[in-house]
């Protein structure tokens, strides 16, 4: 399923504004849950379709871990690094779902990335 012009320039607009906003955001992307870059944001050079790829993959794991565990669905991620941290957020679309990956160094306040990742989530969801 593809989606919507609209979307996908709401998607750019988010990860414009969270790169901007969020103390210590290196990166943002936007991917489809099964891998495909949307849009993104970074104050470097990335690989957005590698980045896309395997945040795929890592939502997949969440996923399996919040069933095999009965947590429920799967809401997000967060991988604490010694340099960083990186914070997926799943986007529930009825259309087709996203994820929000959001890398951050180590000046970064963790719950202030999540906090971010969770509003835009939202916003993104409505869109």
């Amino acid at each position: 399923m593809s989606l919507p012009d609209h979307v996908k320039a709401a998607a750019a607009r988010e990860a414009n504004l969270l790169l901007q906003e969020v103390d210590g955001l290196s990166a943002v992307v936007i991917a489809t849950i099964d891998g495909f870059d949307v849009a993104h944001a970074a104050k470097g050079d990335i690989e957005a379709s590698r980045i896309a790829a395997m945040t795929s993959s890592v939502s997949a794991i969440g996923e399996a871990v919040s069933h095999e565990a009965s947590l429920g669905k799967y809401r997000s991620i967060a991988i604490d690094t010694e340099n960083g941290l990186a914070i997926l957020q799943a986007v529930p679309r009825k259309d087709v779902p996203l994820v929000l990956n959001l890398i951050a160094n180590g000046k970064s306040m963790m719950a202030q990335v999540m906090y971010r990742a969770k509003q835009s989530a939202k916003t993104l969801e409505e869109a």
